[in-house]
């Protein structure tokens, strides 16, 4: 077997989807290029941009990072990041002390904000309450009300995650196979709200399958967390997973189909089902809500956290 695109025997991949062969060079080039293309379609970022990177330290992050970190070497954007620790023992820290790495690594300014300091509570803690409603429901409301507040204090303009093809198809089917029209609007690479607290939300990652981000940051040698959340797999994302992937091995492309099918109704299911939404706060911490406490606080609330 030979690369596909310079010969060179020391294959590293085959794509399934398309059958391409590549040497390492070559793939990691291929990565980039396709985020930076991504980049560019979509106008995920404008010059002078102060790009917040959700640095977690698993793959998806830090590829992010080293991939946003080209446009910060050619003083496109400026970079920060921060850190969210939920509170998961024998999980979190590694993590965590990887992100702080990566960010001396690069001279960025970097925080880390603990569940814990900004709430009182872990998720560790929250899953041990009967009346708890699984860990991605917190933990995904916790952690984008954190990154939003730092965003705003560390003066970013966009917010980037690492969110991935198997990422992005997996919440279309979620919320499909849920209902949940109002959050299907919302998906796509780039996310804005009328509400000026919110900050743009962009995923450069949105069209590279989650496997070859793995062999993206072993082939470029990048220190990354590769453990997954212990509370994944009970979660209803892991099961819709779980049945995507058991149907891209019989059907390579079906992530790549069901992501461009998305794309093509989207805008559609935004003017359908666009609601006009009170612009409110919170009584409890301050931040927009449409209801009397934002999401975040309700959750405190049900789970009697002062």
């Amino acid at each position: 077997m030979k690369c596909s695109k310079c010969s060179n025997p020391k294959v590293i991949i085959k794509r399934e989807q398309s059958g391409q062969l590549l040497c390492k060079d070559c793939f990691i080039e291929s990565i980039e290029k396709k985020v930076i293309k991504t980049v560019r379609k979509e106008k995920l970022l404008d010059k002078g941009d102060k790009v917040l990177v959700a640095l977690s330290g698993g793959k998806d992050s830090v590829t992010t990072l080293e991939i946003l970190n080209s446009f910060r070497k050619m003083n496109v954007i400026d970079i920060c990041a921060v850190t969210v620790d939920e509170g998961i023992d024998n999980y979190r820290q590694d993590g965590v002390d990887i992100a702080v790495r990566h960010a001396e690594r690069l001279g960025i300014e970097h925080k880390v904000v603990s569940l814990k300091e900004e709430y009182g509570i872990t998720l560790d803690e929250i899953m041990q309450r009967e009346n708890h409603k699984g860990s991605c429901t917190y933990c995904g409301v916790f952690r984008r009300t954190i990154i939003n507040k730092a965003a705003r204090e560390m003066g970013a303009t966009k917010i980037a995650t690492g969110h991935n093809l198997d990422d992005e198809v997996q919440a279309i089917m979620m919320n499909y196979l849920e209902g949940n029209t109002d959050n299907l609007t919302k998906l796509g690479a780039k996310t804005e709200s009328k509400a000026e607290e919110f900050t743009v939300k962009i995923k450069p990652l949105r069209e590279i399958p989650e496997r070859e981000i793995g062999i993206y940051v072993v082939a470029k040698e990048l220190e990354v967390h590769f453990d997954s959340c212990p509370y994944a797999m009970q979660s209803f994302r892991g099961e819709v997973s779980e049945v995507i992937n058991q149907l891209a091995e019989k059907h390579p492309t079906i992530k790549y189909s069901t992501l461009r099918g998305y794309d093509k109704i989207k805008g559609i299911l935004k003017e359908e089902l666009k609601k006009d939404y009170a612009h409110g706060r919170c009584e409890r911490c301050g931040e927009p809500s449409a209801n009397r406490l934002c999401k975040a606080c309700s959750f405190l609330e049900e789970l009697g956290c002062d």
